[in-house]
């Protein structure tokens, strides 16, 4: 019976502590590559603006510039975007840290949740909000994969990306992360 518990145990472990692969909720035409975006980029000769919406309508303006990223209803504060999926148990599992690190540094610190599922309405997001009692945004649109190719892809889930204030990646986490391991970057972060 021990040797039972402890293999359930190690393998709840496991798939806590990783990232959920791709799901065909993700689309795989879309994220995709760095250097395709910088390419589009050059031909384009224009850094992109993304327009994102909140599950409640609120916009949320991110641009990027020749040095940094803008988040245009968040200045100054360290950012983490928060790239997720309903369905990932992982995922779900960091909420609970992402909630207390945003309770905890709320002046200088700010959680957006990017939802990379395809076509979800905002109505079984929201409920996924309630049940889980997330307290910061989570943006659900068509602009969420635009954003997913320009950080560089994203190709398992959760994927964190910590922006500090002045708009530079200085981290960047594939899988759950332990909340400690956020709370030092985070104080780092906004050092720096």
């Amino acid at each position: 019976m021990k040797i039972k518990k402890l293999t359930i145990l190690s393998i709840l472990t496991v798939a806590l502590f990783t990232g959920c692969d791709k799901k065909e909720e993700i689309n795989e035409n879309i994220v995709a590559p760095t250097a395709k975006v910088a390419q589009e980029t050059t031909k384009k000769s224009q850094l992109p603006t993304f327009h994102l919406t909140t599950t409640t309508g609120k916009p949320i303006t991110i641009e990027v510039t020749k040095k940094n990223w803008v988040f245009k209803e968040y200045p100054n504060k360290v950012i983490l975007l928060n790239f997720f999926a309903t369905w990932c148990p992982p995922c779900k599992a960091e909420i609970p840290h992402l909630n207390n690190l945003q309770t905890k540094y709320n002046n200088d610190f700010q959680v957006i949740s990017i939802l990379v599922e395809q076509d979800k309405p905002n109505s079984e997001a929201n409920k996924f909000i309630k049940d889980n009692k997330i307290i910061y945004p989570i943006t659900n649109s068509k602009e969420n994969f635009k954003l997913a190719n320009a950080v560089g892809g994203v190709s398992s889930i959760p994927a964190m990306f910590m922006f500090n204030k002045q708009g530079f990646v200085v981290q960047n986490y594939v899988g759950a992360v332990h909340e400690e391991v956020l709370e030092s970057d985070i104080k780092k972060a906004m050092k720096h």
